[in-house]
């Protein structure tokens, strides 16, 4: 099982370099998000390729992609769906909204009003949405990944606490190095080749990955090392809300990826740290007296994974149960 989703891996990383350079770790986060059902949000300045990177991920995984411009008019309906009179019919019948399909790119989702913003609560937790009382699941893999801008405010409404939570990891694409934009602008200089990338799987293999993820083996060692990091959360003098059960969820999930993902039946503490900030940091609420002292979260997850013992000994990682 790990060798063919480590193989799914490096296919997926080889068809997105064909138009993305340079940003493997990104795409690799992204991934073990994938594998654990969990949402995306790229949090960056514009025109680093936050969009290109979702549309070109998107195409290689061979599911169906739909994309909202999120603008400060976008109701509600306008995401979900509706009802509509059918004269043909005299009957109402469903017009689907763009949320029903595998993967939506929830374009600045911050410039989205509050209500249009928890209109996706229920399909990103629950995979289903309710409307007129009906309830209707949406296919499976369902991936939310949305982008946002953290530089130009202006007419945006702040993600709350709740919305930000359901997202499995908030990462950031970063600008290029020198070497890397010269090799961006010899790909994609004159214009982008979406049509290069070639689809390497299909929603049902996706899905049958992501139950297989199930299977990887969590020591005991590990998983109290996950509980005593979100513990520590809770209990730090410069954050007024640690991390939630959820987020002990999912960073206990993405290890088990990450472990897949390097053709491991077992987790290590590596896949641990790998991914502790970018699932923590989104989710906590420092106090003002960190603001104060120059403290952001990233910083206070340094502090925190520094003071937390790791589980020396490699045997202890799967110490009660066989690797599978």
């Amino acid at each position: 099982m790990e060798d063919r989703i480590q193989k799914l891996s490096a296919e997926l990383t080889k068809q997105v370099g064909k138009v993305i350079v340079g940003k493997e770790r990104t795409l690799r986060l992204m991934l073990a998000s994938l594998f654990c059902q969990g949402h995306i949000l790229l949090d960056d300045m514009p025109g680093v390729g936050k969009t290109t990177l979702i549309k070109t991920l998107s195409i290689a995984l061979g599911c169906e992609f739909k994309r909202v411009q999120f603008t400060s008019d976008l109701l509600p309906s306008d995401v979900l769906g509706m009802h509509i009179f059918d004269r043909k019919t005299e009957d109402f019948r469903l017009m689907k909204g763009p949320v029903m399909t595998n993967v939506l790119l929830a374009d600045e989702i911050n410039r989205a009003i509050p209500r249009t913003q928890s209109a996706l609560l229920e399909a990103m937790e629950e995979r289903q949405v309710t409307l007129d009382g009906n309830v209707y699941p949406l296919p499976s893999p369902f991936l939310v990944m949305a982008t946002q801008n953290p530089v130009d405010l202006e007419s945006t409404f702040r993600l709350p606490a709740a919305q930000l939570d359901r997202f499995f990891v908030r990462l950031s694409v970063g600008y290029p190095t020198p070497e890397q934009e010269a090799d961006m602008l010899r790909v994609v200089g004159n214009e982008i080749p979406f049509g290069s990338v070639t689809p390497v799987t299909d929603p049902e293999e996706i899905c049958a990955f992501q139950r297989e993820i199930w299977d990887v083996y969590v020591s005991e060692s590990i998983l109290n090392y996950i509980v005593a990091l979100s513990d520590a959360t809770r209990n730090h003098p410069l954050i007024r809300t640690g991390v939630s059960p959820r987020g002990s969820r999912a960073l206990y999930r993405g290890a088990k990826a990450l472990a897949a993902m390097d053709a491991r039946g077992f987790v290590t503490p590596d896949d641990v740290q790998e991914l502790f900030a970018p699932i923590f940091c989104h989710r906590l609420v420092l106090s003002n007296e960190a603001r104060l002292a120059g403290k952001d979260a990233a910083k206070l997850m340094d502090e925190i994974i520094g003071s937390i013992s790791v589980p020396p000994d490699k045997t202890a990682f799967f110490e009660s149960g066989p690797i599978c």
